[in-house]
């Protein structure tokens, strides 16, 4: 059952094809992250070819991928609104029972 909700898929990326078995479900996730790797390896490698070794282009590339994770992270992080929302509450809470 849970074998029929995974798939076997090749990727490419960069230079290098490989296989992956994965969710059913994530296949397009996984083909779009290939092309963004891909790409992201490719503008450093055409900036730093013959100026920093592969590794440290593969490096940077995967430091730049984590840093725009790192930043939708917290642009999506809804914590301080809820922190917010929790304390006007209670606020409320204590205005209306001093009403009464």
């Amino acid at each position: 059952m849970v074998e029929e909700n995974k798939l076997n898929i090749r990727l490419h990326i960069y230079d290098t094809d490989m296989a992956v078995k994965i969710d059913r479900q994530d296949e397009e996730m996984y083909r779009h992250l290939a092309l963004l790797i891909t790409e992201v390896v490719g503008n450093y490698t055409n900036y730093y070819k013959g100026l920093k070794s592969e590794k440290e282009i593969l490096y940077m590339a995967l430091v730049d991928i984590a840093l725009r994770y790192e930043r939708e992270a917290k642009r999506n992080d809804v914590t301080p609104f809820l922190e917010t929302i929790k304390k006007l509450s209670v606020e409320i809470n204590n205005a209306l029972k001093e009403e009464q």
